[in-house]
């Protein structure tokens, strides 16, 4: 056997795994990364010291507080990744993730850039495909698998 039909055959076959296999650790895997770092951020349900004073002294985002800032970041690292992980309006949820993960990348940890690739990578494919059928968006009939609103199938 030639290396190149062996080549085409394992082609073929992972060709057949179903992107809701892929759509699953897309939307888990970096939603515990944003869950992980929302829970550092609150003792009990409150917002921690340490929250207030790192959005006031290093984090410094321009144009919005920083109290406004460390509030939205917390409700929007527990609340976005929970959607995400149960597959509920991902799209949205994938975008406001991702606009965080620009805000981190712009602002914050510049350096950081190829974590951030990754995380906006994952973001950007949920956003293209939806989150599959092991999603509540799928259960509600929310045409998870069906190309965003307006845009063929294939279409760039």
């Amino acid at each position: 056997m030639t290396p190149i039909p062996f080549l085409d055959r394992i082609d073929r076959l992972l060709g057949h795994l179903p992107w809701s296999v892929a759509a699953l650790a897309l939307r888990v895997f970096p939603a515990s990364v944003f869950w992980a770092s929302g829970r550092t951020k609150v003792e009990g349900f409150s917002i921690a010291d340490s929250t207030w004073f790192l959005f006031e002294h290093e984090y410094a985002l321009p144009l919005i507080p920083s109290d406004w800032a460390a509030v939205a970041a917390t409700l929007a690292e527990h609340i976005l990744p929970a959607l995400l992980v149960l597959g509920l309006g991902t799209r949205l949820a994938a975008l406001g993730l991702l606009m965080m993960t620009l805000v981190i990348q712009i602002f914050v940890y510049p350096s950081a850039w190829q974590t951030h690739g990754l995380w906006a990578a994952c973001f950007l494919a949920l956003i293209a495909k939806g989150p599959g059928r092991w999603s509540l968006d799928h259960l509600l009939g929310r045409s998870a698998l069906a190309p965003a609103p307006g845009r063929p199938a294939g279409s760039i």
